[in-house]
């Protein structure tokens, strides 16, 4: 059992599709992370952009009741 996966990863590597893959899967980690990053930060600025709106019409008398 253990013989054959190490022939199947020595194959899987020497083969065009091995490191192929792994740039792939390299490549979507970067993404992913770019994309986590983004979100985090655009979601930390619209609340506090949305904090900061209700704060200002709070103190205008804005708020109905």
């Amino acid at each position: 059992m253990i013989q054959s996966l190490i022939t199947r990863a020595k194959w899987f590597i020497k083969t065009e599709d091995g490191p192929t893959t792994v740039e792939y899967a390299v490549m979507l980690a970067l993404i992913v992370g770019v994309v986590i990053s983004i979100v985090g930060v655009l979601g930390t600025k619209t609340n506090q952009a949305i904090s900061d709106f209700n704060s200002d019409w709070d103190a205008a008398g804005g708020g109905g009741s």
